[in-house]
């Protein structure tokens, strides 16, 4: 059989490949934290899309070699591996919970290859690790956040229910740990398995407890929903809070606005767009990435997604920076980044922090009419 070549070929064989710049992702598209997932992979689709369209990275295309690990820790270090190993991407966005990043950056740090994690435990970046960052506050970083509020409004004891994921455990063990800098005792300590559809039974038993004067839900998934839903069931009349890890309108949406009503937690300047202040540095990149998104999807902006966004502008800034796509070079000028206004904060990284916000990152948030409100 002959091979043919038309003259459009012909010439395209003769000019020198345009230099690329390879990105790894490894993303819970599907699976169980698909809510988290697949906002991240769309947004990072879209934004390398967008960023070749403007000429790339100091003229060289962006190439995302993307997979989708289900959630599942172990198929995370199987593509890891393979985008080290085989694709030779020079860095790695991604880990969309705190088990598929773990099982990432242990690769990710063998190899001494950049690793932006999208998940929230504080054990991602706490002791420091030489190649790994992550874009979101830390679980230990909501609980304070969380606490200050509590403090403000007069609250000392309060019951904790959480859920048994990694994130879930991890927030429940930063609490106990920072409760007692707020004054604030633990009075009720009761967990759910992410799987389970009713914990009424936990709830009952934190509602008896004597003097309990809030309830904080350290989890995400369904199982918050299904516990701001059980609250309502149950007619407890106490302040409730949740954590970032369910800061999106896909909570609302699953717990439903009337049960929903009044919940509090930490998130982020993305879901309060409209609220912003015009002087505010976040408000230009937040109102930029939530046109985008919402056009390119027809789908709601959310806090997950702004994750991504932030790991992917972090690591393209730091490659332009650089001037050079060697993983090394990345990781350097990722540290010197400064000052890099994100739909999740403010960025300044150093040596000594791989993670770069503080807690004016966070914006207390309070659910009114199905609606995110900024708590003054």
């Amino acid at each position: 059989m002959k091979t043919f070549l038309t003259t459009t070929a012909l010439i395209a064989l003769a000019l020198p490949a345009m230099a690329e710049i390879k990105l790894g992702a490894s993303i819970s598209a599907t699976g169980p934290a698909a809510f988290l997932g697949d906002p991240e992979l769309k947004t990072l689709e879209m934004l390398v899309e967008d960023l070749n369209a403007k000429g790339g990275i100091n003229g060289e295309e962006v190439v995302l070699v993307a997979y989708d690990d289900n959630g599942d820790p172990n198929k995370a270090r199987t593509f890891a591996t393979r985008l080290v190993e085989d694709d030779e991407v020079v860095a790695i966005i991604g880990g969309t919970t705190t088990g598929t990043s773990m099982s990432i950056l242990a690769v990710a740090e063998d190899a001494e290859i950049p690793f932006i994690s999208l998940a929230g435990a504080i054990d991602i970046i706490d002791p420091v690790k030489p190649f790994t960052f992550k874009t979101p506050h830390t679980d230990r970083m909501a609980c304070q956040k969380i606490f200050e509020d509590m403090q403000n409004r007069g609250f000392t004891k309060v019951g904790m229910i959480s859920g048994t994921d990694g994130f879930g455990a991890s927030m429940q063990a930063q609490c106990k740990s920072v409760a007692p800098d707020y004054g604030i005792e633990i009075v009720a300590d009761e967990t759910y398995d992410p799987k389970d559809a009713d914990m009424t039974a936990q709830l009952t038993k934190i509602r008896g407890v004597e003097g309990v004067q809030a309830i904080l839900n350290p989890g995400f998934g369904q199982g918050p929903s299904i516990v701001t839903r059980n609250v309502k069931q149950l007619a407890i009349d106490l302040p409730f809070y949740q954590s970032h890890g369910v800061a999106s309108d896909g909570f609302i949406d699953l717990a439903g606005a009337d049960a929903a009503e009044g919940v509090r937690l930490p998130g982020t300047a993305l879901l309060v767009a409209d609220l912003l202040a015009e002087d505010d540095p976040q408000k230009p990149v937040v109102d930029a990435y939530k046109a985008m998104f919402e056009a390119k999807t027809g789908t709601p902006v959310g806090t997950f997604g702004g994750y991504a966004h932030d790991a992917f502008l972090i690591m393209t800034d730091a490659i332009a920076r650089a001037g050079s796509a060697e993983p090394a070079a990345i990781r350097d000028a990722i540290e010197a980044t400064t000052g890099l206004a994100g739909t999740t904060g403010v960025y300044t990284f150093t040596a000594e922090d791989h993670l770069g916000l503080d807690l004016t990152a966070f914006r207390m948030l309070e659910i009114k009419g199905g609606k995110w409100t900024l708590v003054q």
